[in-house]
């Protein structure tokens, strides 16, 4: 008999340790382009939920009296450290989600964006200050962090998506608890690393690994001051009402079903392209991925007939090899339930101008090639569900009117695009559509940094968008003081009469 090998063991990050925890549960953590187990991962239960909240709550009380530029120093140096493992983060990341490495050094590289934008933490927390709003009174403000924070981030981008979320609220002087997702968890645990030889103390940031008890468990808890979540709509909703029940700060965006118009005038060559990579990056596991291009229009066959054409020439295979463009899909559930949908565009009555069910790839990963669905009508459920996967559906339209009311009658509305020559159109589409990120020739407008991420409607529940200026918002809570300092004690109360200084609203 063969020797059976041991699994890898993923275990918590608590206080600076690795740790099993009270862990008896774990679930496996598999290699998408061979279907077969690389690892397991332990599901933390509510006592290692308590474990991590306690090791940061201690934490947070001498960070959170951290000078600004000591915070700073800190963000500097796991910028570096980040900058100097960007491949090694994303040969993890791709060799857990499936994506390839391309796509994967990009997801690092711009949640790295997130961290230069926290480095400017000193300049992002300056406060106001009005002299003499009154005789002898200034007024003035500034912002304090808010205790224990916690992230539960998406399985699609395992190194970005935690960096929406934990420098800038470590930076604005937070601890933090992060619950990434268990299906590819193994970047998560080496950002913890990289913070702990930054020189971030001991418990200021935490991973807690686990599935519906920890996340449960996270929103329950009476010492956690806020919850960050990205995932899909119906979870978001579930975050907001529970944490919010709970009397917590809460930022949860969902799902989303993204167009991209393209005008009869738009330059087909530029527009396919980006609607190729738009729609098939990273197998269509993106919340920003074009799923629904609309066209618009005669443009509509000239469209199809190019899309066609270069989703049948992208090389679809194993993430870590560098010829492949597309890798498979995370888990084998994912894949069955991206088949399934295929199936029901078919049987709805869409045209399948390229079949993804059809790929051939050997070996036992979870494969769906691109796929291309034409004459799709807005009941039909390709048209109406994320199906998270490489799908873009083709919807006809007669003009630009028609197109933004389908896409402002879509429930969802993270991000929209529109691919056009024309100044004035461009202006108006910008202006009437009704989703929260708009690309002008651009399919995924995801912004920079030092802008916020989210989306309106179903996309977002709670107020603030994410990182940028709303993250720091979100991250803390402000103060307004009045101050009063009389030349001397022997001021007789008579004398505030005098300062005409309002004593209520």
């Amino acid at each position: 008999m063969s020797a059976v090998t041991a699994k890898r063991t993923i275990r918590h990050r608590i206080g600076g340790e690795e740790t099993g925890g009270s862990s008896t549960r774990t679930a496996p953590v598999w290699d998408p382009a061979t279907g077969e187990q690389q690892a397991e991962v332990v599901l933390a239960k509510p006592a290692d939920v308590d474990a991590a909240v306690a090791a940061a709550r201690v934490a947070f009380v001498d960070w959170s009296e951290a000078s600004l530029s000591r915070r700073a120093k800190v963000m500097f140096a796991f910028r570096e450290l980040l900058n100097a493992n960007v491949n090694a983060l994303a040969r993890i990341v791709s060799s857990e989600h499936g994506k390839v490495l391309e796509d994967a050094k990009g997801e690092v590289l711009r949640g790295l964006e997130v961290v230069e934008f926290a480095c400017g933490i000193p300049q992002l927390l300056k406060g106001e200050y009005s002299d003499q709003v009154s005789t002898t009174v200034d007024a003035y403000s500034f912002r304090q962090p808010l205790g224990v924070c916690a992230g539960i981030t998406p399985f699609n981008f395992p190194a970005m998506v935690p960096m929406w979320m934990h420098p800038v609220a470590i930076a604005c002087g937070n601890s933090f608890v992060l619950k990434p997702s268990e299906r590819d968890p193994s970047a998560s645990n080496l950002v913890a690393e990289l913070y702990a030889e930054a020189g971030l103390p001991e418990g200021v940031f935490n991973v807690v690994h686990g599935d519906k008890v920890a996340v449960d468990a996270l929103l329950d808890h009476p010492d956690v001051a806020a919850i960050s979540f990205v995932g899909s709509t119906p979870i978001a909703k579930y975050i907001h009402e529970r944490a919010s029940a709970n009397g917590k700060r809460v930022q949860a965006l969902g799902g989303a079903k993204n167009h991209a118009i393209v005008m009869p005038d738009a330059d087909l060559d530029y527009a396919t392209n980006h609607l190729s990579a738009a729609g098939y990056g990273s197998a269509g596991q993106r919340c920003m991925a074009i799923s629904v291009a609309v066209a618009v229009g005669d443009s509509g066959d000239a469209l199809v007939e190019e899309v066609a054409g270069r989703a049948r020439e992208i090389k679809v295979g194993p993430g870590l090899d560098p010829g492949s463009e597309m890798g498979p899909v995370v888990t084998p559930q994912a894949r069955d339930r991206i088949v399934d949908y295929i199936g029901q565009g078919a049987e709805s009555g869409a045209r399948l101008t390229v079949d993804g069910r059809e790929l051939e790839v050997e070996g036992g990963g979870f494969w769906v090639g691109p796929t291309l669905i034409d004459q799709v009508q807005p009941e039909m459920s390709v048209y109406t569900d994320e199906i998270f996967g490489p799908v873009l559906s083709v919807v006809r339209s007669d003009g630009l009117d028609e197109a933004i009311e389908l896409v402002n009658r879509n429930t969802y509305a993270n991000g929209a695009a529109i691919f056009t020559g024309s100044g004035h159109e461009a202006r108006r589409f910008q202006r009437e559509v009704e989703v929260g990120m708009i690309g002008i020739n651009v399919p995924i407008p995801v912004p920079m940094a030092f802008y916020s991420f989210g989306g309106w409607k179903d996309s977002l529940f709670g107020d603030h968008h994410i990182h940028g200026p709303e993250g720091i918002r979100f991250y803390t809570r402000g103060k307004a003081i009045t101050s009063r300092w009389p030349a001397s004690n022997s001021a007789s109360p008579g004398d505030a009469g005098s300062m005409h200084f309002p004593t209520s609203s």
